[in-house]
């Protein structure tokens, strides 16, 4: 199927933002956006779960966990995503890298499923990696995932109101192009701010 010209720019927009996210997380270069190579080593586990500061929510193990940050631990698995049933808390939590990474990578894929799917995916069935190699081949996946989703897709799909049923989100209500428009924001600021925890991370003990 033909990309759509309206999708064309966002699919590429996404591309990019996918590639920097990606080199930032994993090195050993990232290009600083003038096309210069910065060298970047890959994340480790110590700094996927790095809280700067008390009361960050973050991803923890199922087993044992109390509620230290939120009220529920999210996901299937060994691990879970700390969160908070609506309305969240305010002002909210500090998150972790890991969190942060786990809910990008959560919403490309339950996104995904409920394009192209099962249409059942909740964030419950989500399996959320505790360590930072598992974690960056998850966001891979689930970037494909859902990048499989928009090739899937002419400019009926593009101009349906639900054709994504994500449950988490305003998809039954928006157009599907308006889905894929926030899904890209989600990706560029949640990237950003990966990307200067990062940088906080390397100077924490400057």
């Amino acid at each position: 199927m033909a990309i759509p010209d309206r999708l064309a720019p966002l699919l590429a927009q996404f591309d990019f933002a996918r590639q920097r996210l990606t080199d930032r997380l994993a090195g050993p270069v990232v290009n600083s956006g003038n096309g210069t190579d910065v060298p970047v080593g890959p994340m480790t586990d110590a700094e996927y779960l790095w809280e700067p500061g008390p009361g960050c929510w973050s991803v923890r193990r199922q087993e044992g966990w109390t509620g230290e940050g939120g009220t529920l631990l999210s996901g299937a698995g060994e691990w879970g995503r700390e969160t908070a049933p609506y309305p969240h808390p305010v002002p909210p939590p500090f998150t972790t890298l890991a969190w942060r990474l786990t809910h990008l990578s959560e919403l490309l894929a339950l996104r995904a499923d409920h394009t192209v799917g099962t249409r059942s995916l909740t964030r419950d069935d989500y399996r959320a990696a505790g360590d930072a190699a598992s974690a960056i081949a998850a966001f891979d996946a689930d970037a494909e995932a859902w990048r499989g989703a928009l090739l899937s897709v002419g400019d009926k799909e593009l101009d349906t109101v639900g054709h994504c049923t994500y449950p988490h989100g305003g998809d039954a209500e928006e157009p599907f192009l308006e889905i894929v428009w926030w899904v890209n924001q989600e990706l560029l600021h949640h990237g950003a701010e990966i990307a200067l925890l990062r940088d906080l991370y390397r100077i924490r003990n400057a």
